[in-house]
């Protein structure tokens, strides 16, 4: 079982903490990973665009010219699709988007990428945000101090209110609460950061 140093806010040591085998030792599947985020991303689009058909136009009830002997095409109405302010053709609709995914496939899909993300030393473990008062200043200073880099994710837990306002305002960083956490989120960051209390995992291998 893998362990990783575990730091406070300061940047100092305060011992270890093993990382569950079952989350952090798991072979990334690529297609699994890749099958979940996209239902991720499908199911945020909104899919209120709507177009109009020839029928929902406004207008165009009358011929606009006899069908013989004008010497020009044959036309029925004004707001057929070949007319300017006509309707749309196979436009789209509102829909939904949402792919179902079963449980088992995002869960081995996010196993996979903390894997990965373990796998390069890209997964940190805080004993625990300290912060008496929301304030960024004190947010910059622990990444530093931890030695977080580039893009973050923060996950944090339902006591950690302080640290998620003194986070919110940091470009680079996004918080998450550890009942949101999800494949696409651990791809899109450099470095994930966890609590003790956050770490999954944690509470099975303490039972152990």
């Amino acid at each position: 079982m893998a362990t990783v140093t575990v730091k406070t806010p300061s940047g100092a040591d305060a011992g270890t903490a093993e990382l569950a085998p079952e989350v952090f030792e798991v072979e990334p599947n690529i297609a699994v990973m890749h099958q979940v985020v996209t239902a991720q991303l499908a199911a945020r689009r909104a899919g209120t665009h709507s177009t109009k058909t020839r029928a929902e136009v406004r207008g165009g009830g009358a011929k606009p010219w006899r069908q013989k002997g004008t010497g020009r095409a044959r036309q029925g109405s004004i707001r057929a699709p070949q007319w300017r302010g006509g309707g749309i053709a196979h436009g789209p609709k509102p829909r939904d988007y949402a792919q179902r995914t079963p449980k088992k496939m995002i869960r081995r899909a996010l196993c996979g990428a903390l894997s990965d993300r373990a796998a390069e030393g890209r997964v940190l473990v805080v004993e625990a945000w300290d912060f008496e008062v929301p304030r960024t200043r004190d947010a910059v200073a622990a990444l530093e101090a931890i030695g977080a880099e580039g893009k973050v994710l923060v996950v944090l837990g339902d006591a950690d209110e302080n640290a998620w306002k003194s986070f919110r305002n940091i470009e680079r960083v996004h918080c998450l609460h550890v009942s949101e956490l999800n494949t696409y989120d651990v791809l899109d960051s450099d470095v994930v950061v966890f609590t003790r209390a956050t770490l999954p995992g944690a509470a099975a291998a303490e039972e152990a």
